[in-house]
């Protein structure tokens, strides 16, 4: 890319933005479980346990504001509100499976790739003598 090329850098950050909104912890599992039709906020909340309610509101309002999700509330006592993806968030379904499947088939490939990673690392690191910070420390005596 040469200096002034504005174009790529463009697409770049319209990636980069949009894929901050697919990507976050919580989008995935929201999407996934919309893939099989509408739910009730509490639907979603009990099937992922480890989400928190003001975590859930957010990466709803997060979808909904990027027109992946609707949310439909219904004029009942107490209000009844469920969400739904949109045609264009059920675009991404295949797209996340297709991730998902590609993460399990590659799994034991990227451990075996991190743990020759770290152990290039920590023999790197020794050869030129660093050790951390407790290897390091002298027992002073009182």
């Amino acid at each position: 890319m040469s200096p002034g090329h504005t174009d790529d850098t463009d697409n770049c950050r319209v990636v980069a933005d949009v894929l901050s909104r697919i990507g976050d912890k919580w989008t995935v599992y929201v999407v996934r479980l919309l893939s099989d039709g509408s739910m009730r906020f509490n639907e979603i909340k009990r099937a992922i346990p480890a989400i928190s309610q003001r975590m859930l509101t957010l990466t709803l309002r997060g979808l909904e504001r990027d027109g992946l999700v609707t949310r439909t509330i219904y004029p009942t006592i107490p209000p009844r509100v469920d969400y739904e993806l949109t045609d264009l968030g059920r675009t991404l379904i295949a797209t996340l499976m297709a991730l998902g499947d590609w993460a399990l088939a590659n799994r034991a490939n990227v451990e075996k790739a991190r743990a020759a990673f770290d152990a290039k690392e920590k023999k790197s690191k020794a050869k030129i003598g660093l050790v951390p910070l407790a290897w390091s420390r002298r027992q002073v005596a009182p």
